[in-house]
């Protein structure tokens, strides 16, 4: 069997396929999941049921992440940490869940699960699945920037009391999480690396949870789907989307101990190869309308929703010659999204 790996937050979409692309590459992969329920769950999806994995999967139940000491059992004998587990935004939060809510989760979650692994000898690398949020400025997810983002970009952590929604909210958990995560480095110098994934908006069939409307209200899907679906919406998102496969591949390619460590790659699919300039939204339409002209005539998808695109340019070379692939076009993203759809619908 392979070296172990432990991931956390393997419920969820990033997760679940991080742990299929663990396994397919021959890992031998413990689950941290809140609940024995939730290893159940996961146990009866059919893209992994269909695997057979037997003994290279185990489960080890962590109630609160955030609880000093939490991972200290988890983290037992394992070469590789995956740490995809970390709060997302809802409607309903307001300002003053913000801090209790995203931002102390987040941060508490990451640095606890390296203070866990630096109590243990066996940990070689730690990959922590960030966002494309926690190195934009918030301004400029608002607005856009002509500013051309790396992996090395950095901003710093916004003070709580400046967050007027929920998305701010989680993009600042992001920013203080990441800052703190490289501040504990410097300062603890493990004997470990520490590699920080920063995917944009991620887009992919949904396997856990795959109902028509989680997929059309929940995760980032949905931003897609209501294009397809006739959703009007005024509220701008920023123009950046990366396949989900794309996301989990390099989360498991970076335990390769031929990748760098102790540095970070960005994961998000330009509008052409080589550019620098991200997704427009809106193409979604033209896409669905030459990949699934049948729905579309039938009146199943009314494509004729809207969703603003706000500018970003972000350049992925290094991920891209680091990992030797070309990242997934937002016409194949549209594709698997809207197919899946049709297929749960259907």
């Amino acid at each position: 069997m392979g070296d172990l790996v432990l991931i956390t937050g393997a419920t969820g979409h990033v997760g679940f396929h991080v742990l299929l692309h663990a396994l397919d590459t021959g890992y031998t992969v413990r689950a941290a999941v809140r609940s024995q329920d939730k290893a159940d769950s996961l146990l009866a999806v059919p893209a992994l049921k269909h695997r057979q994995v037997g003994s290279r999967l185990s489960f080890v139940v962590v109630p609160d992440l955030t609880k000093p000491g939490a991972y200290d059992a988890a983290v037992q004998g394992v070469r590789y940490i995956i740490h995809v587990a970390s709060p997302l935004p809802t409607d309903g939060l307001t300002t003053d869940q913000f801090e209790a809510e995203l931002l102390e989760p987040a941060v508490q979650g990451t640095l606890g699960i390296l203070v866990s692994a630096q109590k243990t000898p066996t940990v070689r690398r730690v990959v922590i699945t960030s966002s494309i949020a926690a190195i934009v400025p918030g301004g400029a997810l608002d607005d856009g920037a002509d500013t051309v983002f790396t992996a090395a970009s950095r901003t710093p952590t916004p003070p709580v009391s400046s967050l007027q929604h929920p998305f701010q909210a989680y993009a600042a958990s992001k920013v203080k999480a990441l800052n703190e995560t490289e501040a504990w480095v410097r300062r603890e110098t493990p004997a470990f690396d520490v590699v920080n994934v920063f995917p944009s908006y991620v887009m992919g069939r949904e396997e856990v949870h795959p109902t028509a409307d989680r997929l059309t209200s929940h995760g980032t899907n949905r931003f897609l789907l209501g294009i397809a679906l006739g959703a009007k919406s005024p509220v701008p998102a920023p123009g950046t989307t990366v396949h989900v496969d794309d996301v989990a591949r390099v989360h498991v390619g970076a335990l390769d101990a031929k990748v760098p460590g102790n540095t970070s790659y960005l994961v998000t699919s330009n509008n052409s190869v080589g550019s620098v300039d991200g997704t427009v939204w809106g193409d979604a339409a033209k896409f669905v309308a030459k990949n699934f002209p049948d729905a579309v005539a039938s009146g199943a998808l009314p494509n004729n929703g809207t969703q603003p695109s706000v500018a970003l340019k972000f350049d992925t070379s290094k991920t891209e010659s680091t990992f030797g692939f070309t990242h997934i076009p937002y016409e194949e993203q549209v594709k698997d999204v809207v197919g899946q759809y049709l297929e749960v619908v259907g």
